[in-house]
């Protein structure tokens, strides 16, 4: 899944590139091409992402919850 997303991002990546080219040259279809590696960017590429990035739940040290908030006023206190 890693080097798929390496594959992926770099395909849009480049095809954002062309984007700009074409826009440049004042290409006719220069805002469809550009339009279209932003949306497979953000709905294909980006869900990728969070999928691959937090399927092990290594996201749950981030989140805050009472027992967290409580323990950093305590350790603020003490100070």
């Amino acid at each position: 899944m890693k080097l798929a997303l390496k594959i992926l991002f770099l395909i849009f990546i480049l095809w954002m590139i062309t984007g700009v080219f074409l826009v440049k040259t004042e290409h006719e279809k220069a805002q469809v091409v550009m339009g279209l590696g932003v949306l497979f960017l953000s709905f294909i590429v980006m869900p990728m992402f969070i999928y691959y990035r937090y399927k092990d739940g290594k996201y749950k040290k981030y989140i805050l919850n009472d027992e967290k908030i409580l323990a950093a006023f305590k350790k603020q206190d003490k100070n």
